[in-house]
């Protein structure tokens, strides 16, 4: 019942893409929360959310009403040079153009404006900044262009100060009744008995409260800093920029005016600029406008907007407007403010809080009227129930503050929360870990992953990659012995023009003087090869004028350039998958540098290298050229055949350190790693076989025949492939499909290019990879992998898991004292007229079950054991069988010492006088705290018997329970006048502290009772 009543009202909520209408269903539900502000602080905002859309449908418009009605707007605007007047101070500083003027410019896409200015080379000037050497400047330079034009940063909601959060702790409505009550206990407790003695109980409940509402905030404070430094840690994106002559990677937020911006494919624009140069460039703007349809970009259309993606092409583009006067800047300031989505595990918890709540409130119903029942009983028998002294007047408001404080421990509240801190906790030691968690649902779904499948480039292996193999003209060498003597002359030009032009990547001359080559790893080995050859990147680019670039996709799995030769030939050249690229090949150069016909026997030599090269796990790639009509334009497409052969490269890409021992940890925890990768099936089983994941029983498939297969092989081939080869990011994007949907399995997905953001985004956890990423897949992810390690890759579905873990262990202590205290009172009430728990120590008992228990816990770093277990996958459920066993075996125990203490404690212990029932209580509330903290301490393990194993190594749970036995003392010892508590004997101290450790054998015993099948919840 229960099972069947949280997922259909907090089942909705999923890891990610969440509907709004499911978010909004399980607020409405909660309608029993004690705090609001605190209960819902790491929850979406849905309000500002809707907030947010809205500016994108008005950019959206803005955007349309532009392009339609350009030039009336022009022609009304009347926008002229002369119209633009800038200040004095502007002036000064040697600037001709105000920030506010640059920025309507590209924001209003004003081409009549731009070319009052002179065009892009004109503004340039204006911004007194060089279109290919960027910025020169010195420190007054960089602060005064600051003042005048602004940095590239967005207002951000300020942190919110440690006295908000003690605010927002007040808000607890049950606190604010305890509070009257306490008022109320005063002023009769005073008029009364006088001051001090009548103040004590008052005070008491106060001082308690204070002490809850400060431990509260401070835990929530700590978290709210956590969150704002990985906040920060997410905003964190570099661009490569020239400034002072120099290409450089800087930080977006560094950015000015006047600075020239290298974009790639996958790139966020990080500001609003011009189009300078560059090929076939395709905007993403849906970020910014919600319009799906990609946007051509050039010389006719230059503008660009900061928060677009770089769906194809590159370019090199000026910045003209920064920060907050981008529209993206005041989109961005929105979306700050929209918080975090929330977890499933979060809104179940909220569902079994609401429950428990409810069923807490009938219970402190019922108390408080059996309790006012039994004190009318005794005054209609003594024939006093029409007169009411002040000391029956506090006796009520005792029984009513022991109804809400049944409240305060009933309402679970510290369920959700402590989702929230293990979370938190979890996501600021994975970022030690080299994992940044972008999505705060990621650490609580990897805990259930059951398939990582994974890039092999830069994950599986270093990304440090050699040319190490060679075959040009047909003769195959070792690359790092190649010598030019042994290629001919008329080849080996063509081949070094084929390395130079056809290439993402750009040898320059650092700030220290020195050749550094940038690009990808692959670009970088292949233009070392070329430099080792002899070659000069800086002439063989200015030798040819470059007419089309088609940048490498992993759909063709090629890339090519179009070059206009000096003697008029114009030139393609392609570079790609060697079979693909020689597939398209009809010809050769041979060993005299000769091109000739492509025949059979050649191919037979060329495939047969291609294979032993893959064999050897080598990356393999193939260069081809073609000579073309010369009537082409940049819109002309690359041929797709007809080309002749240069040569093949087999590029060297070792497997990673400790990959395989990663591998076998996986399997030994029931995940199953199979790897997804473009290259080559040969170098793939290769790589997968040195890594462990490609075994006897599995099969590597190629992506073209994967695509073939017919639903019904699918089904049989899926569960079985180990390897993917020559895959598609579509094919990334069906195994995914149906690894999820068909097979029901939690799925982890690596990628690194634009074209894997679809399979990131099916996926249950995409894991984006920190440095060969583009900022789309970054953006896609659910955790960035920052160092691209598969060792990290398995550090985090280790830190899921303790997630995962340590809240049921939560749950389970927190419910164990739930149940017990619940009954404790409501029996004690029922069979005695009075509670042998006051107001004042269940508020104890809160702190210790709520904040102090989640600290002790919700923080328990992951241990070996976890990667031995099988994972919870997509049908597991939360709260098992073995936890309800543990909980109801500690709640029996617990309440049989506490009722034959209520019965048989002054007996045994000899008590009597006026003083009994308090020494008693007091014992009673003394023994029920030490239950509590060694219940904590079996709380560490579900199942294992040693709980102590590993109990030093985490200080937070020493601290916790350390701090609980101090403060304990000094309640029972020094605080009664306000605790309603008495010092104990020693032997009354010993028998609390054994009563408590008793627990300890009686939860071995629990564990070794086996249980059935799952409860639900």
């Amino acid at each position: 019942m229960m099972d069947n009543y949280l997922n259909e009202n907090f089942g909705t909520v999923k890891p990610k893409h969440s509907s709004e209408e499911a978010l909004q269903r399980w607020r409405d539900m909660c309608v029993l929360v004690k705090n609001p502000k605190r209960r819902f602080r790491f929850t979406a905002n849905i309000p500002k959310r809707n907030e947010a859309e809205a500016m994108r449908r008005s950019n959206q418009k803005l955007r349309v009403a532009v392009l339609v009605s350009k030039a009336a707007f022009q022609f009304q605007q009347g926008a002229e040079a002369s119209d633009h007047t800038i200040s004095d101070e502007i002036k000064a500083a040697g600037f001709g153009i105000s920030a506010d003027e640059a920025g309507s410019i590209v924001e209003n896409h004003d081409s009549k404006r731009l070319k009052s200015h002179g065009g892009v080379d004109g503004l340039a000037k204006k911004l007194k900044t060089s279109t290919t050497n960027g910025l020169a400047m010195d420190d007054k330079d960089l602060s005064c262009r600051q003042k005048l034009f602004g940095t590239n940063e967005f207002t951000e909601r300020e942190q919110q100060s440690f006295w908000v959060f003690v605010w927002e702790a007040l808000q607890d409505m049950t606190l604010m009744v305890l509070a009257v009550c306490a008022f109320v206990s005063l002023i009769v407790g005073i008029a009364t008995e006088g001051w001090p003695k009548g103040a004590h109980d008052g005070l008491g409940i106060v001082a308690s409260i204070l002490l809850v509402v400060f431990v509260t905030a401070t835990s929530d404070y700590r978290q709210s800093l956590q969150f704002r430094d990985l906040d920060k840690e997410k905003k964190k994106i570099s661009i490569q920029v020239t400034r002072n002559g120099y290409r450089q990677k800087l930080s977006i937020y560094e950015l000015l005016p006047g600075d020239i911006v290298h974009l790639a494919i996958g790139d966020q624009v990080p500001a609003d600029g011009l189009f300078l140069s560059g090929f076939a460039v395709s905007i993403d703007e849906s970020s910014l406008t919600g319009e799906s349809e990609p946007v051509k970009v050039n010389t006719e259309n230059p503008y660009l907007l900061s928060g677009t993606k770089v769906q194809d092409g590159s370019c090199k583009m000026l910045v003209l407007t920064v920060g907050m006067r981008t529209q993206w800047g005041k989109l961005m300031a929105t979306l700050s403010e929209g918080g975090h989505d929330e977890t499933p595990l979060q809104v179940k918890l909220n569902g079994v809080a609401t429950v428990i709540g409810k069923i807490g409130l009938c219970f402190a119903v019922v108390t408080f009227a059996v309790l006012v029942q039994k004190l009318l009983a005794v005054k209609i028998t003594e024939g006093t129930h029409w007169i009411w002294s002040g000391d029956d007047a506090l006796m009520l408001l005792e029984y009513f503050a022991i109804a809400v404080t049944i409240v305060v421990v009933a309402v679970p509240e510290g369920l959700p929360l402590a989702v929230t801190l293990s979370l938190a906790f979890a996501m600021k030691k994975m970022m030690n870990d080299k994992a940044l968690v972008r999505n705060l649902a990621a650490c609580e779904t990897m805990g259930s992953a059951t398939t990582i499948c994974s890039d092999k480039t830069g994950t599986l292996t270093t990304n440090h990659m050699t040319v190490v193999k060679s075959c040009i003209c047909m003769n195959v060498k070792d690359g790092i012995k190649q010598e030019t003597s042994e290629i001919p002359d008329g080849a080996l030009k063509i081949l070094l023009q084929s390395i130079f032009t056809n290439t993402g990547g750009e040898v320059v001359i650092n700030q220290q003087g020195k050749r550094e080559i940038l690009g990808t790893p692959t670009e970088t080995a292949i233009l070392e090869f070329g430099l080792s050859l002899g070659g000069d990147f800086q002439s063989e680019r200015q030798a040819s004028k470059v007419l089309r670039v088609e940048p490498f996709n992993s759909t063709k799995k090629r890339m090519g350039v179009v070059l206009e030769l000096p003697e008029g030939v114009v030139r393609a050249h392609c570079k790609g998958a060697s079979e693909i690229i020689l597939a398209a090949c009809d010809k050769m150069i041979n060993a005299n540098g000769e091109v000739v016909p492509l025949d059979q026997a050649s191919i037979k030599h060329l495939k047969s290298t291609i294979e032993s090269f893959a064999d050897e796990a080598l990356r393999t790639l193939c260069l081809a050229y073609i000579d073309i009509k010369s009537d082409v334009s940049a819109e002309t497409p690359i041929p797709a055949s007809g080309y002749t052969c240069i040569g093949i490269v087999g590029i060297k890409d070792p497997v990673r350190p400790g990959v395989k021992e990663s591998v076998a940890l996986c399997r030994s925890a029931g995940i199953t790693v199979r790897m997804v990768t473009g290259d080559n099936i040969n170098t793939a089983k290769a790589i997968a076989r040195e890594c462990g994941i490609l075994t006897d029983d599995g099969i590597a498939i190629e992506g073209p025949d994967f695509r073939e297969k017919s639903l019904e092989e699918l089904l049989v081939l899926i569960p079985r492939i180990q390897v993917m080869a020559r895959s598609s990011p579509l094919d990334k994007h069906t195994l995914v499909k149906h690894l999820r949907t068909t097979f029901g399995e939690v799925v982890a997905v690596t990628g690194d290019g634009t074209n894997d953001a679809p399979a990131l985004h099916e996926a249950d956890i995409g894991l984006a990879m920190g440095i060969a990423g583009t900022e789309v897949a970054k953006e896609s992810a659910d955790v960035i992998i920052l160092d691209d390690n598969f060792s990290t890759i398995v550090t985090v579905a280790k830190w899921g898991r303790s997630v995962y873990v340590n809240i049921q262990k939560f749950v389970q202590f927190q419910l164990t004292v739930n149940i017990v205290a619940l009954i404790v009172n409501f029996t004690s009430a029922c069979l005695t007229g009075s509670a042998p728990l006051t107001a004042v120590q269940l508020l104890w008992v809160n702190m210790i079950m709520d904040t102090l228990g989640a600290l002790a816990l919700a923080t328990e770093p992951p241990n070996e054991e976890l990667m031995k277990r099988a994972p919870v996958g997509r049908k597991g459920n939360f709260i098992t069988n073995v936890m309800w066993r543990n909980i109801f075996g500690q709640a029996v125990y617990q309440f049989a010492v506490i009722w034959l203490l209520q019965s048989k404690g002054k007996s045994f212990f000899g008590l009597d006088g006026d003083d009994s029932d308090l020494i008693l209580n007091t014992l009673i509330f003394n023994s029920f705290v030490f239950c509590q903290l060694f219940n904590e301490v079996n709380s560490r393990e579900m199942e294992k018997e040693d709980v102590l194993d590993g109990i030093l190594e985490n200080k937070v749970f020493v601290s916790v329970i350390a701090a609980t036995v101090i403060f304990q003392v000094i309640i029972i010892e020094y605080l009664g006048t306000f605790a309603n508590t008495s010092p104990l004997t020693t032997t009354q101290w010993l028998f609390s502290i054994f009563t408590g450790f008793l627990s300890m054998p009686i939860a071995v015993f629990l564990k070794k009772i086996p249980v059935g099948g799952n409860m639900k919840i």
